[in-house]
């Protein structure tokens, strides 16, 4: 068995090892046009969707209580590599201004998400055991007018102070998986949705 050494305190960290620029969240106002918005939720397809399920201690299980909400997969293709390719530029360039962290690609394919009739999620972390151990960045695209419903805030957890996300269409917003946020009820309408989530190794 491996020993394991005491830690020391270091002497002192020196600047360029630590991140100033670091971000609780961040986002780019229309990196998707109105047009693109509406094109993207004409992908979505009844026969398609499934009830969304959370992460439990490594598993996927459907929590009602935690989680309402209809997802389906956006197939990487001919008609959706547009939407990755943006993305995954979005992404490289958070990454590299804000985050830092070793990062390799797209963790699953992207969802498509529709909250309505009091659909909401809890809060929770993106980040956590088993398949979802590897996440680094999480990303959430509105993709419906902010007019066309109520409720649905995506916010965030910060320092206990809750902070709302940016509704405009077409708003892309990246954060860190462990990152504390959550959706409040859709109480009119429907909301419409990409998530997404970007993957590295273990964090060392």
């Amino acid at each position: 068995m491996a020993i394991i050494k005491p830690f020391r305190f270091l002497p002192g960290i020196k600047r360029k090892d630590l991140n100033p620029d670091f971000a609780d969240h961040t986002w780019f106002r229309n990196l998707f046009s109105d047009e693109e918005a509406e094109q993207i939720c004409a992908a979505w397809s009844d026969e398609l969707a499934k009830n969304a399920a959370v992460n439990n201690a490594g598993k996927e299980e459907t929590r009602d209580e935690l989680r309402k909400s209809q997802i389906m997969f956006l197939k990487p293709g001919s008609a959706t590599d547009w939407i990755y390719e943006r993305l995954s530029q979005a992404c490289i360039q958070t990454n590299t201004n804000r985050y830092k962290f070793e990062i390799t690609g797209f963790q699953t394919e992207l969802q498509l998400a529709n909250y309505s009739g009091g659909g909401f999620f809890d809060w929770h972390m993106d980040f956590g055991a088993g398949d979802i151990s590897n996440r680094k960045l999480s990303i959430t695209v509105q993709l419906s007018d902010s007019d066309d419903y109520e409720g649905g805030d995506l916010q965030f957890m910060i320092n206990q102070h809750i902070v709302n996300a940016p509704r405009e269409k077409g708003t892309a917003i990246i954060f860190p998986s462990f990152a504390l946020h959550r959706v409040t009820p859709v109480t009119k309408g429907s909301r419409k949705s990409i998530v997404g989530w970007i993957a590295g190794p273990p964090y060392r």
